[in-house]
């Protein structure tokens, strides 16, 4: 078992020595997959606790999806479905999504590039066989040109207010945007948060998406994306978080509100994050939406590309409902981000991850949730790892001199003396002496005995059994405990 831990607060902040304030819960992270071939995503699918859909991007020219088994802990060997996928740059088998109706119509999706490089979205059927899907059953939903190998999108998922099944597109690839598609709302699907309904084949467009009956493309919902990579739905109130990856310099959160947003504008090629970046023909910054949370590229380690993850809502760790995950593929930082009111708190739990600063999860390419709401993230090198509560911490107070925020097991199997879950050092006083030690100073001896006698008959520091008086039976303590604390 590989563990990483962390303190998270919910109000979006770290301490490794302080007491947790409320809402704060200590992480570990446990690996339950690996041997696979570049996981991007991990999906369960609708009413399923025991099994876990590992998305393969792919090995060779084959992307496939993978189950894990969860109540034996090990990934079976035939794949639940096998496609052949383009293999360039950003290319492959790149999102699944099941159909909310699954248990009763079998129907999941898949997003990936094709030989000719081109998008497809496909509906296939489980077969008789539960873990295994029927790969004749395959239907074309959509088909999407794509002009570069880069920039594909590849997330897609069913909202559970709408029951529709949405779809995020890059801007077609190469840089800036050349042909400026994320703006271009007419014949133009790329760079876009598309929406279709797909309970019949190929799609019809729901009549309230906001360009039906108008100019613009009918299956578009919302424009100006790059490269969102990846996007969620909250499974609670339905919000859409969209991880937008930048071009060179800013990468960006966006959140668009359960049925809201419909024809909102996120602003790229004319910007990136909140920051002008080609604003030839743009239209007024006022018509735009702006992401909730961005940052810089650059530091040490080196950031450069946003990995979006999922909305918290399991049941081991309720303290963290309304937590939103994240990462960055390039440095193999892993963030959380609170939402409070109109601002955002965001904690870096990197570090306190992997205590020796080394993190234990490199190239995150992927967050997912299984059937209870667990949250796991994929390394593109081949694992998956489940975030689970760890054990609460505390101060431990050690020989008497100093102290330590640890565990209650580390503290007591190396001898400390453990103060209390969520008791912070700083609220304690190892150094304080032991019983019989009146002159606290951590010895019992004839000092002591000196002072309990000036003190006699009165209530004092050398009153240890708190009766209001020095006296006798106080004498036996004192010396019950001569020495050194």
């Amino acid at each position: 078992m590989h563990l990483m831990k962390a303190l998270i607060f919910a109000a979006g902040t770290t301490c490794a020595f302080s007491a947790p304030a409320m809402g704060q819960i200590q992480l570990v992270s446990e690996r339950v997959a690996s041997g696979l071939a570049r996981p991007v995503q991990v999906v369960a699918a609708p009413g399923d606790t025991d099994r876990l859909f590992i998305v393969e991007q792919r090995s060779g020219s084959t992307g496939r999806i993978r189950i894990l088994n969860l109540n034996t802990g090990t990934v079976n060997s035939t794949p639940f479905l096998s496609q052949t996928v383009s293999t360039g740059s950003e290319q492959g088998l790149l999102g699944l999504a099941f159909h909310p109706d699954y248990q009763s119509n079998g129907h999941f999706f898949i997003n990936y590039t094709a030989s000719n490089s081109d998008t497809i979205i496909k509906r296939f059927t489980v077969s008789s066989n539960p873990d295994v899907a029927d790969s004749g059953s395959g239907v074309t939903v959509m088909t999407i040109d794509q002009p570069y190998s880069n920039h594909n999108g590849g997330w897609l998922g069913f909202s559970p207010v709408d029951g529709m099944l949405y779809i995020a597109t890059g801007d077609g690839g190469s840089g800036g945007d050349p042909g400026n598609r994320a703006q271009d709302i007419t014949n133009q699907l790329l760079g876009k948060m598309l929406r279709i309904d797909v309970d019949s084949l190929p799609y019809t467009n729901p009549a309230d998406n906001p360009y039906v009956g108008v100019t613009g493309d009918d299956e578009i919902w919302s424009y100006g994306h790059r490269n969102a990579w990846r996007c969620a739905f909250d499974p609670v109130n339905g919000d859409l978080w969209m991880a937008d990856v930048g071009q060179n310099a800013w990468e960006e959160i966006n959140v668009a509100a359960a049925g809201a947003d419909a024809g909102a504008n996120y602003g790229w090629r004319c910007y990136e994050g909140d920051h002008t970046y080609n604003t030839s023909g743009c239209p007024s910054a006022s018509t735009m939406e702006f992401p909730i949370h961005e940052y810089s590229h650059g530091g040490s380690p080196y950031r450069c590309s946003i990995t979006g993850g999922e909305v918290y809502r399991g049941n081991a760790m309720p303290v963290l409902h309304g937590t939103y995950f994240f990462a960055d593929y390039c440095s193999n930082q892993i963030w959380t981000l609170v939402r409070d009111g109109n601002s955002v708190n965001v904690t870096d739990v990197t570090d306190d991850l992997e205590p020796d600063g080394s993190p234990s999860i490199g190239s995150p390419s992927g967050f997912g949730v299984d059937g209870n709401g667990e949250m796991y993230i994929c390394d593109l090198g081949g694992e998956v790892f489940k975030i689970l509560p760890g054990a609460p911490e505390g101060a431990c107070c050690v020989n008497n001199t100093y102290c330590i925020y640890i565990a209650e097991d580390n503290c007591t199997t190396g001898g400390g003396d453990y103060q209390g879950d969520f008791i912070a050092c700083v609220d304690v006083d190892c150094t304080a002496g032991c019983e019989g030690d009146c002159t606290d100073d951590s010895y019992v001896d004839v000092n002591d005995l000196l002072q309990l006698l000036a003190d006699w008959g009165t209530d004092s520091a050398c009153d240890f059994n708190d009766d209001g008086e020095a006296a006798v039976e106080d004498i036996l303590v004192l010396l019950a405990a001569w020495g050194p604390c």
